[in-house]
């Protein structure tokens, strides 16, 4: 295979960022990322786009590479970018930051004591990270399929693959560090440092060509104002129960978000993702004692919340005349009824309270007392009558949905779970099937199989719609604004001509303070 040349693709890459268009309506040009290059000049916009698509108009080569070496090709592009930028450049910006100014000063400093002669080394040189004020990131070709969380292996390292799985954990956005700037204690210089991967060595001694002819030995020490920091969040998905194959259990997969992809999902969420799957390099003592084996991670380019059961986007589109239509004809409500589980006969009246399960209500709050908008159902009813395949059907219906059974939950695992961080080692929570089902819906299947300790957990759900935890020094309330639908088998006694009900809610299947907050 002959050497690819670098130099070749970037300027590829730079004619394709100046030569591409579309058409409109009128048949007029539009260049679409020089669009997004001005914006760039002018500090209107900071995520640069890449649609592969696009991409694959000009040169389907192109694609082809940037899929099997995304992380090269996202450096290639930022690199045409940035080196594009002056040109697009209309007006001077006046709004100056703290960077701004940092970077002004430092470049003038720079020009100053510049000797022609000079051959500094080149981590004492501005780097080109440093006064980068966008980010990069690609979107993939709709014709790429998403893969599996097991699928992903280590034939897909540095490839560019798009996942699909439920959120189960999100940590909180946290500076993480670019561009580490150090200052010499001896001869002043200044040594830049890019961070490329999660973790990094610090540098120690000065580079300088001062320190190295006179052997002085200069220490480095960090200058944070002078150093860039950007967003960081660290997600874990899961893949979804009808992708485990038979006797597996569900893998997960970690997800590196950055900038302006952090915030997009919480858990809970349905989530297609698109980045680069690479390893987990570690440095110093850890890189001593990993041994062989590397962790791996993706690194976000685009996330996309997407429909439980279907391959389509979730979103918020308006409703169609033909829509808006069937909603004025009479017998709707009962049509919509009908069409949840129609493989299941009869139960026309419990399907049309799932209808409005699913529907909920508006909550209020007048003078600072809350009322839930949503309603929980106790589903009572014979063995074999379809409760279980009804809670199943409402699971893939529902948007955002957690089914789980009495016997194999307990209560720390509907509530939440006090973690131990592992990139940062704080005790964090870890939210369970209630939190994960916040403006959803929680399915609780044999409720009554379920310990009595466990059970009045959710007491506070079903009636505040909130859990409070006070565990390992974190005290705070998390939000499970969700409905619960379950559906537990009465005994024999309750089936009885002439048995109260009530007799059967208080002692057989469920105390007392959580059988009145079903409605």
């Amino acid at each position: 295979m002959a050497r690819k040349d670098y130099a070749a693709e970037k300027d590829k890459c730079k004619r394709f960022l100046q030569e591409f268009y579309t058409e409109d309506d009128n048949g007029k040009k539009v260049f679409k990322y020089g669009a997004q290059l001005v914006a760039l000049a002018h500090r209107e916009q900071v995520s640069f786009y890449v649609e592969l698509d696009d991409v694959a108009e000009e040169d389907p080569e192109l694609v082809e590479s940037i899929c099997e070496n995304a992380k090269r090709y996202t450096g290639l592009l930022a690199d045409a970018v940035h080196e594009l930028l002056p040109e697009y450049k209309e007006r001077d910006i006046v709004a100056k930051d703290s960077l701004d100014v940092y970077i002004e000063h430092r470049l003038m400093m720079e020009q100053r004591g510049r000797d022609p002669a000079d051959t500094r080394d080149p981590r004492n040189q501005y780097p080109p990270e440093l006064m980068r004020r966008f980010e990069l990131y690609f979107k993939p070709p709709t014709t790429a399929k998403p893969k599996v969380v097991r699928d992903v292996r280590a034939d897909s390292i540095g490839n560019l693959v798009t996942v699909r799985g439920i959120v189960t954990r999100a940590t909180e956005v946290k500076p993480m560090m670019a561009v580490a700037t150090y200052t010499c204690d001896q001869c002043g210089a200044e040594t830049y440092q890019p961070i490329q991967s999660p973790t990094f060595m610090p540098l120690v001694m000065c580079p300088s060509q001062e320190c190295v002819t006179n052997k002085s030995g200069g220490r480095l020490y960090l200058q944070t104002r002078g150093s860039k920091f950007v967003k960081f969040q660290e997600l874990r998905i899961q893949e979804h129960s009808d992708q485990v194959p038979v006797g597996n259990i569900p893998r997960s997969m970690s997800i590196y978000a950055r900038g302006e992809n952090t915030r997009l999902a919480q858990p809970g969420d349905h989530v297609a993702i698109t980045g680069v799957f690479l390893p987990l390099l570690r440095t110093g003592f850890k890189q001593a004692t990993q041994g062989l084996l590397s962790e791996t991670y993706l690194e976000a380019h685009s996330i996309t919340l997407m429909n439980k059961s279907e391959d389509d986007e979730l979103g918020n589109e308006d409703l169609t005349e033909e829509e808006l239509r069937s909603i004025t004809e009479e017998g709707f409500y009962e049509k919509l009824a009908g069409s949840i589980a129609p493989e299941i006969y009869g139960h026309e009246d419990v399907k049309k309270a799932l209808l409005l399960l699913l529907v909920g209500g508006v909550q209020q709050a007048p003078k600072g007392m809350k009322i839930r908008g949503n309603i929980n159902i106790c589903l009572m009813g014979d063995p074999g009558v379809a409760k279980s395949q009804l809670l199943s059907y409402i699971d893939r219906l529902a948007p955002r949905s957690q089914y789980t059974t009495g016997r194999g939950s307990s209560g720390v695992g509907l509530t939440a779970a006090v973690m131990r961080d592992p990139v940062t080692g704080e005790m964090t929570l870890e939210g369970g099937a209630l939190v994960l089902a916040d403006l959803g819906v929680c399915c609780i299947d044999e409720f009554d199989k379920m310990a009595d300790a466990d059970r009045t957990a959710i007491h506070e759900v079903m009636e505040q719609q909130t859990i409070s935890i006070a565990k390992a020094g974190i005290m705070t309330s998390l939000n499970a604004r969700c409905s619960i639908l379950q559906p537990p088998t009465p005994p024999m006694a309750a089936t009885i001509p002439g048995r109260a009900l009530s007799r059967t809610f208080s002692s057989q299947l469920l105390c007392s303070p959580v059988s009145t907050c079903f409605g």
